[in-house]
């Protein structure tokens, strides 16, 4: 059975820090005003009529604890007969849910689905749930693992990759971000989030800056060598010693911006969109999650993104349009590099490093935002690619309906 997408929605994403435009607001609240935003666009009865909702939340502990698509269902004034589900699958999250939508309708379990994620970072931080290998060496040493950032500089480091290229990235996707706001790009999809006296909280992505001609970036210093220097380094060279030392690259410019936000998109099948009246922007082709390197971290995007396009029978280069997760610099740069493509179809309006990662939501705001590159290049089909912490990925194609 053919799996279409009716309708897409996104936060703003705020600064994940205290001070940031969402700190005020919990993840179910966000999740509602995306739900309103989808009633409004859809009607009520369409909405209501989804009869699962599965949510990718990276930190499931504190606010984001106790079951959050569940809790924001309820807060949401859902029916009490739409099933829910809270999925982590690190950073790919937000696309783990889509496909997990994807499979419910395909396989007839529903014919109409609520399906993203969400990540209120300022209220719950990284790493806050606490796990066993985050603070016992010996463990995280017999694992393989380091903080994310850590096995970025070794990836970094094993791919060669220089100072400049990293820099010409972040340049890149803030400048592309910067005009797309600029141009209205983003308005159609992203939803003022509004306080409860109907005042506008955050209308825009607030991490974009403006680097000048980067002379700036140049100037910053490595973010992740304490951790590395701590012990970390030593575990990853334990599992990769042929790589003889980690050279530490990605600054905080390198790194995508801790932030909150979260998305939403209603998918079902044709039938189901006939019967409410609803209609398709695009048909899901094809989906991959995949695993590997558990101790590279960052590298199954490509892995998935590979299995996805065998799958759906297309090269890379026949793709329209592009959304590929800016995972710390080093990512984007090795898919310039190995995977030619025109650059001007990947990433067209800005990436992850400008405007931040949700980390649960990341997938979904990907997707969400593809749906409007494919509008505004015209292409046919559409490639989104997401790579997560500790070797997971996941990839998906979309081909557009007229």
């Amino acid at each position: 059975m053919s799996v279409y997408i009716y309708d897409a929605v996104r936060t703003p994403r705020g600064k994940g820090r205290p001070d940031g435009s969402l700190a005020g607001f919990t993840p179910a609240q966000l999740v509602g005003q995306l739900v309103r935003a989808l009633e409004r666009r859809n009607g009520v009865a369409a909405v209501h009529a989804a009869e699962h909702l599965t949510l990718g939340c990276v930190t499931q502990v504190g606010g984001q604890g106790g079951h959050i698509a569940l809790a924001s269902r309820i807060q949401a004034g859902l029916p009490d007969a739409m099933a829910c589900l809270t999925i982590n699958n690190f950073c790919v999250s937000g696309l783990s849910a889509l496909a997990d939508a994807a499979r419910r309708v395909a396989s007839g379990q529903a014919d109409l689905v609520l399906a993203g994620g969400v990540e209120s970072m300022s209220r719950v931080a990284f790493l806050t749930d606490q796990a066993d290998y985050y603070a016992d060496m010996q463990l995280a040493g017999t694992m393989g693992w380091a903080p994310v950032g850590v096995a970025a500089d070794l990836l970094a480091t094993r791919e060669g990759l220089t100072r400049a290229e990293m820099d010409a990235a972040v340049l890149r996707s803030h400048r592309r971000a910067t005009v797309a706001w600029d141009a209205g790009f983003y308005d159609p999809r992203v939803i003022p989030v509004e306080a409860d006296n109907g005042t506008v909280a955050l209308a825009r992505d607030e991490n974009i800056r403006d680097f000048g001609d980067g002379a700036s970036l140049a100037r910053l210093g490595p973010v992740f060598a304490a951790p590395g220097g701590a012990g970390f380094d030593d575990i990853l060279l334990a599992h990769k010693p042929e790589i003889g030392a980690v050279q530490h690259l990605h600054t905080v410019a390198h790194c995508p911006p801790i932030s909150d936000g979260a998305s939403l998109l209603l998918v079902g099948s044709r039938e189901a969109g006939e019967r409410h009246g609803l209609t398709p922007l695009a048909r899901i082709r094809a989906v991959a999650e995949a695993a590997d390197d558990h101790v590279m971290q960052l590298t199954a995007g490509f892995r998935a993104m590979t299995q996805v396009l065998e799958r759906a029978g297309l090269s890379l280069q026949a793709v329209g349009a592009v959304e590929f997760m800016e995972a710390f610099a080093a990512a984007p740069v090795i898919f310039e590099r190995d995977f030619p493509t025109d650059m001007a179809r990947v990433n067209p309006n800005g990436g992850h490093l400008a405007m931040g990662h949700p980390m649960g939501a990341t997938g979904a705001v990907l997707t969400t935002t593809l749906l409007d590159d494919m509008v505004q290049l015209d292409a046919d089909t559409g490639l989104v690619v997401a790579t997560g912490g500790v070797g997971v990925g996941a990839a998906m194609v979309l081909e557009r309906v007229s």
